[in-house]
């Protein structure tokens, strides 16, 4: 069946989210990162079902309104974050769902927008924030008032950056000198110190400004607050199904299946979660690994060479702990 997206939208492993949601006639599915609606309306297409969409960013709101005309009540959208999918379903008159859908990271649009900060490739504000309404700091906030270790111990831990501490102290360097505005200030400050990547030719400027991103939006802790969630608005035989963009998320999605599944050897380092015995485990791993866009796919869409997909069904045996219980 085809599928109808509005205006243009090539959602990142398609065929593989629908092939592990399995979206069947009569049932809820949560599509947490909205977007421009791309996961949702190939749901609503696949099946006569409704979908709850989610998303902070305000701007998607044109996209939702197309979907509307054409699904009408089957498609109900949701301000907010997806780490608040529980008090979300519950303000809109639902405790649990069939299946959970989550493209995480920042959208091709997003990118595409130079007002809104997240790429070096436009001159924009340094903003960042996924919810340009909030009363939430800017990637210009933390760059210019953090201390310098701190700034470099975040720029390590989300960006992956071995050279965080010299991009560090430039930044505390030139920000003495005039406040860091833009897109572009940042950027040729990073640039300055790290050499462009002789063996992948990626921009010195990538790796800061997702641990910028990531850092802004408090993402790991929604991916965190979201996978402990899913234990409790799934029914049984429910599906999550998450599509990851770098080694961060996709380490806390691969340790979260495991533990919850009961393969894990040992405590999560990354996850707060309680132990699960192997015989009461919650989750059953959809796949023995993560899988990856097609090589058709990686031509055609250069962002979903990093992607990676994780899913797990939800377990009718441990359904009577006392939290789904009430």
């Amino acid at each position: 069946m085809g599928v109808d997206v509005p205006l243009a939208h090539d959602p990142v492993m398609l065929p593989e989210v629908l092939e592990a949601l399995a979206p069947r006639d009569g049932a809820v599915y949560v599509d947490g990162t909205f977007g421009a609606g791309g996961y949702t309306s190939a749901i609503l297409e696949a099946a006569d079902c409704t979908v709850i969409a989610l998303d902070r960013d305000p701007s998607v709101e044109q996209y939702v309104q197309a979907l509307k005309e054409k699904y009408g009540a089957r498609l109900i959208f949701v301000r907010g974050c997806f780490g608040d999918v529980e008090e979300l379903l519950r303000e809109n008159g639902y405790e649990r769902v069939d299946g959970f859908v989550l493209d995480l990271g920042v959208s091709s649009m997003q990118l595409d927008q130079a007002g809104r900060g997240f790429s070096f490739r436009f001159v924009g504000p340094l903003d960042m924030r996924m919810d340009t309404k909030a009363d939430s700091p800017t990637a210009a906030d933390l760059v210019n008032t953090m201390k310098e270790k701190n700034l470099a111990d975040l720029i390590y831990r989300y960006g992956e950056e071995r050279k965080s501490r010299r991009i560090a102290s430039k930044i505390v360097q030139k920000r003495a000198e005039k406040e860091i505005e833009t897109t572009q200030d940042l950027a040729e400050i990073i640039r300055s110190v790290v050499p462009r990547s002789q063996k992948d030719k990626s921009d010195p400027a990538t790796r800061t400004f997702q641990a910028l991103r990531i850092a802004v939006n408090d993402e790991m802790g929604e991916l965190e607050r979201a996978l402990k969630s899913s234990e409790n608005i799934l029914n049984p035989d429910g599906r999550l199904v998450v599509v990851t963009f770098h080694s961060l998320e996709d380490s806390l999605v691969k340790n979260f299946i495991r533990e919850k599944s009961g393969r894990a050897p040992s405590g999560s380092r990354h996850l707060p979660l309680d132990d699960v015995r192997k015989d009461e485990s919650v989750f059953i791993a959809l796949y023995n690994k993560a899988l990856v866009p097609s090589r058709e796919e990686q031509g055609r869409n250069p962002r979903s060479r990093s992607a990676k997909l994780r899913a797990a069904v939800r377990q009718t045996s441990s359904f009577s702990d006392k939290r789904l219980s009430t």
